[in-house]
């Protein structure tokens, strides 16, 4: 079978069923609109939880401990897996610092020799809250080191509710694709109804169900190729123009991976699967007695 006859059949399905083949095209544009919005709000919001915590540091406080020893902690800080990086915090950056945020200077408090040197801990990005706490204890455990600060909860909270992000957004677009998938399953399983005396025709001098069954998935494809030209140009639209004009901050909300063409690429890609496997699902239904009734 030449791959011309397939398209020119796949065609043919939309003039036989237009309202039908239609009805599915707006299904699949409308729910990769609604994926594309959710997608790239979703992305942000995981960006600006990841950022946040990305940015949670672990305060190490030292005890008043020699040059050498206090060497020999840094080494032993940095021995560890989940620590990206260290920054030494002496007595008289910790002073100047309390006096740039408390303004210590001429009060009661202008002598800060109390306040103890420190290391200042960047973790390592998406170590698990739990293997933080365990290693928490092993830097507790150093000698020299007095308290360790560190807001596990605040931690605990934020990968909760990315974790709730994630698994929001993903039911929504799987429930949306599976909608848009049996508009197009019904689209395609009408087209069949219609062409059942064609079929039985082709049973009867020795085609087989594969051969029958192309040109309805190209139909389904082709559904999916318009679908997904049409659902990116307005979802391009409606966050380059319409959105920035209504709401100008919105106008810096990150691409996924910072270029909009991977969206782009993603959505059409989502779009000729779910025909492709809207189509394949209803031809393989009815396509697979040597009669239709």
């Amino acid at each position: 079978m030449s791959m011309s006859y397939v398209i020119k059949e796949g065609i043919s399905g939309f003039r036989r069923t237009p309202l039908a083949s239609l009805t599915a095209v707006i299904a699949l544009m409308v729910s990769l609109i609604l994926i594309g919005i959710l997608a790239r709000f979703y992305y942000s919001a995981y960006e600006i939880g990841t950022t946040i915590r990305n940015d949670i540091e672990i305060e190490v406080f030292l005890q008043d401990v020699p040059e050498d020893r206090r060497r020999v902690i840094r080494g032993e800080l940095q021995a560890l897996p989940i620590v990206d990086e260290l920054t030494y915090i002496s007595k008289d950056s910790a002073a100047a610092v309390f006096r740039e945020l408390f303004g210590a200077e001429g009060t009661p408090l202008s002598d800060l020799s109390f306040l103890p040197a420190s290391y200042r801990v960047r973790p390592v990005a998406d170590v698990p809250a739990d293997t933080l706490v365990r290693y928490l204890s092993v830097v507790r455990d150093i000698r020299g080191v007095d308290e360790v600060s560190f807001n596990i909860e605040l931690l605990r909270l934020i990968d909760e509710r990315l974790q709730t992000v994630l698994l929001v957004g993903g039911g929504l677009g799987l429930l949306i694709l599976f909608t848009a998938m049996i508009l197009v399953f019904n689209t395609i399983r009408l087209t069949i109804y219609a062409k059942q005396s064609i079929i039985r025709a082709m049973k009867l001098v020795g085609a087989t169900n594969g051969f029958i069954r192309r040109p309805f998935v190209m139909e389904g494809i082709l559904q999916g190729i318009i679908a997904g030209i049409l659902a990116n140009g307005l979802v391009l639209l409606f966050f380059t123009r319409i959105l920035p004009y209504f709401i100008p901050q919105f106008g810096v909300i990150p691409w996924p991976f910072g270029r909009w063409y991977f969206l782009a690429g993603a959505l059409m890609g989502l779009s000729v699967v779910m025909g492709l496997l809207g189509s394949r699902w209803a031809a393989r239904k009815f396509i697979k007695d040597a009669t239709l009734s």
